[in-house]
């Protein structure tokens, strides 16, 4: 059954077998800098779940050009199969293109339902936060992940040529909560 998981080292093991399937590429929601993409060490793993702790505290100011998010290990069982992150707000970038939630699962668990059931556990969240709706982007050629956002309510607001933010063609999504 999909669940979701607060990042911990306890699942470094299975962490560090889905981010390698990404190759070393940009992975969605699993809030790893993408020059770390490639690093599957236990210390990115320590790293990255101080991070993901920091990024969920309220009590500390984000970075700048941030906002706070709270990070996910999409889970079945004990194995990480993929990740999700819910941002509180918006800024530029994220209103553009970003949107309030990212998520991927690694491929050797897709097309088994991980992203629909993930995205409305995270949806459970938003409202959790008072969020009334959330804004979910994704690719314009990416069929499958739109298909994944309108089965969880997502109402096509537009699709934009996001090349200011070093993004193609973008559709972006509300989902009222």
């Amino acid at each position: 059954m999909t669940a979701l998981a607060v990042p911990t080292i306890d699942l470094y093991d299975s962490w560090a077998a889905c981010v390698a399937e990404f190759g070393g590429a940009h992975v969605d929601g699993a809030s790893i800098p993408d020059e770390e993409a490639a690093d599957v060490s236990r210390e990115a793993c320590e790293r990255l779940v101080a991070k993901t702790a920091r990024d969920r505290d309220l009590s500390v100011p984000p970075p700048a050009g941030r906002v706070h998010a709270s990070a996910f290990w999409i889970t079945e069982g004990s194995e990480v199969v993929g990740f999700i992150q819910l941002r509180h707000a918006l800024n530029e970038f994220l209103e553009n293109v970003g949107g309030h939630i990212g998520y991927s699962v690694c491929s050797s668990a897709r097309r088994r339902g991980h992203a629909g059931r993930a995205l409305g556990l995270v949806l459970e969240e938003a409202r959790g936060l008072g969020l009334e709706r959330v804004l979910i982007t994704c690719d314009d050629d990416n069929e499958a992940s739109a298909r994944t956002i309108e089965s969880q309510g997502g109402e096509l607001q537009d699709v934009i040529d996001a090349a200011a933010y070093g993004y193609g063609p973008t559709r972006r999504y509300w989902v009222k909560l």
